[in-house]
């Protein structure tokens, strides 16, 4: 009986050691998914960034404020209301635009944010994307002390998680707008999606000599893999897609990212704006404008006249000598994408003030004009403000969000290195060998059924890893990375041209 539970426990060691099921990475996953039950909640970073007291809105003056600065009194019922079926009508109360008013400011408390709209969405998007970052580093430094090779990276599915709620998020955004009957985003979502389409297969038609994604090796070798793979599954095919078919699809995604980003591209540039003329530090002055072109900097990383042929190949007299190696040049643009992330939230809590102040300049604008104004509708001017900062909020952070993991898959699904000189890259994918022998002989017989399933699995993983090869995802990956900056940047100096400019005249 000992001999037999040795045995079965040699068995179950064996099995656990040759499948290498996700283990540690699983073990991660659970506690995180159990951090996001139970203390997120009590702890959440996007609660503390509302409501840490560095933010205060512009509470709405009552009718009775109102009714004491405009220098009248609490009206009675009196004849001259007019009577429909039984029920006196009152007039709306009135006041002068050029009214005396001075809004208080009152901080933003966790009590405050039940009445925000969209704020459970808001809060999701950034504790989720926080607890999905702990999971990336977490795994990264597994991969980099245990260096598994037979395992799934698990911190792919998270980060893909996150993008697709940041992208759900702006979809909700948007059809937001496209229920406004009066207002005009609708046809300026449209206007847009249709431009950034016309862009985007216009930006797919030039040469990788200036802009160097990688998209034309990328597609070129995931076809010849696919070719491979149906050819040995007796199956004849010239590729599972067309160049021009998978540039159409993706120009299509572009011109949806590109609506998606076009409103929280023009308000990220009236708060810029609105952020500059309060800030009084010259630090935050330049941190405020390395944020705004924050964007522009990533898009000019793949340019490669302006950047990498000046770092790889500097004019430096007669010798050529480069600054750094091309595997640490990819390194270095990984690691400013995502400083340049860390500085934009960072400067969230200015510009989200920014905002709020918009409720004081609306009233300073008011008192500017002739006329009067009823209460209701300058209630509804003041507290409009404070109720869609979630709203501002999230068109904020979703493009930060996409940005930053979108970079994350980059690094991993690439296969390059966090290290700025590391010590060996492949820029070539891995071929995936059979499993070695070593693996079918500590299975036992009696467990021939676990055996095939465990290699039917490994052959599965194994075929697809031969088909999305590292070289195919950094193209895409690098691609949508320059897609989003680049949207982010011409809508946000679009929309500054528009503040600065249009609306003056």
């Amino acid at each position: 009986m000992k001999d037999a539970g040795k045995g079965g426990l040699a068995v179950n060691s064996s099995v656990v050691k040759s499948l290498g099921v996700i283990g540690v990475q699983l073990v991660v996953t659970m506690v995180m998914a159990s951090v996001i039950q139970k203390i997120i909640p009590h702890y959440s970073l996007a609660r503390w960034l509302l409501c840490s007291g560095s933010l205060r809105w512009y509470q709405h003056p009552t009718e009775e404020e109102l009714r004491i600065l405009a220098g009248k009194q609490q009206r009675g019922k009196s004849k001259k209301d007019r009577k429909y079926n039984g029920h006196i009508e009152n007039k709306p109360l009135t006041i002068p635009k050029d009214i005396d008013l001075h809004l208080e400011t009152k901080s933003v408390t966790e009590v405050d944010t039940l009445a925000l709209h969209y704020f459970p969405e808001y809060q999701w998007l950034v504790d989720f994307t926080v607890s999905a970052t702990v999971v990336y580093l977490v795994t990264e430094a597994y991969y980099s002390l245990m260096k598994p090779s037979q395992e799934m990276n698990i911190s792919i599915v998270w980060c893909l998680l996150v993008l697709a709620f940041a992208i759900k998020i702006l979809f909700s955004l948007t059809t937001h707008y496209f229920k406004v009957e009066d207002g005009g985003e609708r046809s300026v979502c449209v206007t847009f999606g249709f431009f950034f389409f016309v862009k985007a297969m216009a930006i797919l038609i030039v040469t990788e000599n200036y802009l160097e994604f990688g998209l034309e090796s990328g597609f070129s070798n995931f076809s010849e893999s696919a070719v491979q793979f149906l050819e040995k599954q007796g199956l004849e095919s010239q590729g599972p897609v067309s160049k021009l078919t998978f540039k159409l699809f993706l120009a299509a995604v572009c011109s949806l990212i590109g609506a998606f980003l076009t409103f929280p591209g023009l308000r990220l540039a009236q708060m810029h704006l609105d952020a500059l003329n309060s800030a009084t530090g010259k630090i935050t002055q330049i941190l405020l404008h390395i944020n705004f072109l924050g964007p522009l900097l990533m898009v000019l990383l793949w340019v490669k006249p302006i950047t990498k042929d000046y770092i790889m190949n500097p004019p430096l007299g007669k010798e050529s000598v480069p600054l750094m190696s091309e595997a640490t040049f990819d390194t270095v643009r990984l690691w400013i994408i995502i400083l340049l992330c860390a500085l934009r939230l960072a400067m969230m809590r200015k510009h989200l003030q920014a905002y709020l102040n918009l409720a004081q300049k609306c009233v300073d604008q008011m008192k500017k004009e002739a006329g009067r104004i009823s209460t209701v509708d300058l209630q509804k001017m003041v507290a409009r403000v404070f109720y869609y900062l979630c709203v501002i909020a999230l068109q904020y952070v979703a493009p930060l969000v996409m940005l930053l993991h979108t970079t994350l898959l980059l690094k991993t699904l690439g296969n390059y290195s966090w290290g700025i000189y590391p010590e060996s890259s492949s820029d070539f994918p891995m071929e995936n060998s059979p499993l070695p022998n070593s693996v079918y002989s500590e299975f036992p017989p009696a467990d021939g059924k676990m055996k095939v399933t465990v290699v039917q699995i490994t052959m599965a993983l194994g075929s697809l890893k031969n088909i999305f090869t590292p070289l195919l995802f950094r193209g895409l990956l690098s691609f949508l990375i320059w897609w989003i900056a680049a949207c982010l940047f011409f809508t946000s100096l679009f929309g500054l041209f528009y503040h600065q400019y249009l609306t003056v005249a």
